[in-house]
């Protein structure tokens, strides 16, 4: 699995179009060296997308003041940089604003080449955000709304199911601490378990023994 994409090589991506005259930065200057500097980019693009949000006339996304026009490509890049995105979440969230047929496939069909979309690196993402929060089914319906191939969602709830028994019974004990002879009380903590998606035999064993001794 290839390793994150660094915010650096997403900002050098993002094509922006400047109306005003700026001062060119020296060629000589390292990005690496310069944190204002890219501190300033990420305000261009800030600005870009106010921008296109409220002063455009159509689908292109163009400014009528600032003077910045934001790419398709650069609206990708954006979302890229908040969080990985599949490239089916990127096709619903950009298609409104593809300007000719194609036009989207072939900016995904690049980003994709050059490794800024990765579905691996989406599921990597869920299952660190996830895992010690939520069952296999409920992870599962997470990645499959993200339209990711059905082998690796596979694989990715298959990892998840080995441990299912000891990150229900973490979870629990973060949030309850003890077992309780309270039936209401009891209801309740099968309830939170079962909406995390863990399954009821394993909501079931944990109410039982509360990890201890919890063999039949």
């Amino acid at each position: 699995m290839t390793g994150p994409i660094t915010l650096g090589d997403l900002l050098d991506e993002i094509p922006v179009t400047r109306t005003s005259d700026r001062r060119p930065r020296p060629a000589s200057v390292s990005r690496a060296n310069q944190p204002e500097s890219l501190a300033d980019s990420l305000d261009n693009v800030q600005k870009a997308g106010e921008s296109a949000k409220s002063g455009r006339t159509g689908k292109s996304g163009k400014s009528g003041k600032s003077g910045f026009t934001l790419s398709l490509k650069g609206r990708a890049l954006r979302y890229l940089a908040a969080r990985e995105h599949s490239r089916s979440e990127l096709e619903r969230k950009l298609a409104s604003h593809e300007e000719t047929p194609g036009q989207l496939a072939g900016v995904l069909d690049e980003l994709q080449a050059k490794d800024f979309i990765s579905d691996a690196r989406v599921v990597e993402s869920v299952i660190n955000r996830r895992a010690s929060k939520m069952g296999a089914a409920r992870v599962r319906q997470e990645l499959q709304g993200k339209g990711l191939d059905a082998a690796l969602i596979t694989g990715a709830v298959a990892s998840l199911q080995s441990t299912e028994y000891e990150r229900a019974l973490e979870l629990w004990r973060r949030k309850f601490g003890e077992l309780s002879a309270d039936p209401k009380v009891r209801a309740k903590q099968a309830r939170f378990l079962m909406s995390r998606g863990f399954s009821g035999g394993i909501v079931a064993r944990i109410l039982r023994f509360g990890g201890a001794g919890d063999e039949e």
